[in-house]
């Protein structure tokens, strides 16, 4: 009996749910009054929270679960006991417009098994989001995964209707990989992710203009949101450095906006090779603190290093601060003349609020109450820093201050 496009619904959302890397930042701004339906700023939107406390304001789905693949952590994998369903391009472009209209969704977040051809499914990727843009007018976001091994045509094409590209690397390492997924070619996902790097290279004036030609043509659109990628974290044996060093190389080697993390869950149909038990979702919260320092902070890999010997980062405490207590020679800082970089350094100091604090002392020293106006809550920063009317004296160096700093229980519980 054929599944009602509900179901199938039903059936495909639910598989998606495992891909964390649908956040809609960075997207283009459009305007429905520019002509055409949908917007991705502006009053309207719905947005729906996960358990896990991830803000979705997507349709968020796959084309088909039907995959020819086994890859062992994944649910809609060959041998996995799921029933399946697929969707033609008709009708998730229909459900798109009806769940919009509905002030629903902002957009659409799509995914897909590879149930026949890599460039088969690609064509039926970039159908949906080419339909939605030239025949129906669609300005809402648009994320579309690339799929390993597709024709460079294709990714070519989908990157000039989607706001966001993505293609998963899955696992930390190359080793991981052949392990749990014997039939992907690790080599065709890094030529899908140069080949997004590439066109969005292009499409931003960094190819070299042809010769003879007097300055550069404007830039077209292509991917403005950028490309990204997921790690299943705890699925197999790596460490968050292991993580995080694999990490730095894909930023760097294919400029990525964002590397997502994703706590393995069980799906309810396990693999024999996998654990059987999900991963701490603080565990992925750290790597995201982590990854922040090391993009933002000026943070680099040795410096995590250093405060997690043992290649693990503290579940009790943040990255920052645990370097911080394994630095406290570079403490106390003066907030009235330590330079910016210094001050990032600080737990519980924000960009922002450095920023702030750089920008009030020209007019004045700082006292404590200054601080906590401009950063915020300051409880970690205390013990690290100097002002006008505040020095931590003999706290710094206390036995016991890494426990007083410590997050109750109860907090760290919202991450279990």
């Amino acid at each position: 009996m054929p599944l009602s496009l509900l179901r199938k619904l039903e059936i495909l959302a639910d598989a998606a749910k495992y891909d964390a890397s649908c956040a809609s930042s960075g997207g283009a701004k459009r305007n429905a009054r520019d002509g055409g339906i949908g917007s991705t700023t502006g009053a309207g939107i719905c947005h729906a929270y996960t358990p896990d406390g991830r803000c979705v304001s997507l349709l968020k789905i796959l084309l088909t679960n039907f995959c020819r693949y086994d890859c062992a952590y994944c649910v809609s994998r060959r041998s996995s006991n799921v029933e399946r369903a697929r969707l033609s391009v008709a009708e998730v472009v229909q459900l798109t417009l009806d769940l919009y209209r509905r002030n629903c969704i902002e957009g659409l977040f799509l995914s897909s098994g590879i149930a026949r051809s890599e460039d088969d499914t690609m064509s039926d990727l970039v159908a949906v989001a080419k339909t939605l843009r030239l025949e129906h007018g669609f300005k809402g976001y648009i994320h579309l995964k690339t799929i390993p091994g597709a024709d460079e045509r294709l990714i070519g094409e989908a990157g000039l209707y989607a706001d966001r590209l993505s293609l998963n690397m899955e696992l930390p390492t190359e080793a991981a990989l052949k392990a749990y997924a014997p039939e992907k070619d690790v080599g065709a996902m890094k030529k899908g992710l140069a080949t997004t790097r590439s066109c969005i290279e292009a499409a931003l004036g960094e190819a070299k203009p042809a010769r003879g030609r007097i300055g550069r043509a404007a830039p077209r659109r292509f991917a403005p949101a950028g490309q990204s990628t997921q790690v299943i974290v705890g699925a197999d044996r790596s460490s968050d450095i292991t993580i995080l060093r694999n990490s730095t190389a894909l930023y760097s080697s294919y400029d990525l906006k964002r590397v997502y993390y994703s706590a393995f869950s069980p799906t309810g149909h396990p693999s024999a090779a996998l654990p059987d038990i999900a991963t701490p979702l603080l565990r992925e919260h750290r790597l995201y603190q982590a990854d922040w320092l090391l993009r933002f902070y000026g943070f680099d890999l040795r410096d995590l290093e250093q405060a997690t010997p043992e290649g693990m980062l503290s579940l009790e405490i943040d990255p920052k601060l645990a370097w911080a207590l394994a630095h406290r020679g570079d403490f106390p800082l003066d907030v009235n003349k330590a330079p910016r970089e210094r001050l990032l350094r600080v737990p519980g100091f924000g960009v922002r609020a450095v920023d702030r604090i750089i920008a009030a002392r020209r007019l004045a020293a700082l006292g404590l109450a200054d601080i906590a106006r401009l950063a915020g809550a300051i409880g970690r920063a205390r013990p690290f820093i100097v002002t006008r009317d505040w020095r931590p004296g003999s706290l710094l160096d206390d036995g016991a201050l890494r426990r007083k700093l410590t997050p109750p229980a109860k907090q760290l519980e919202l991450f279990s």
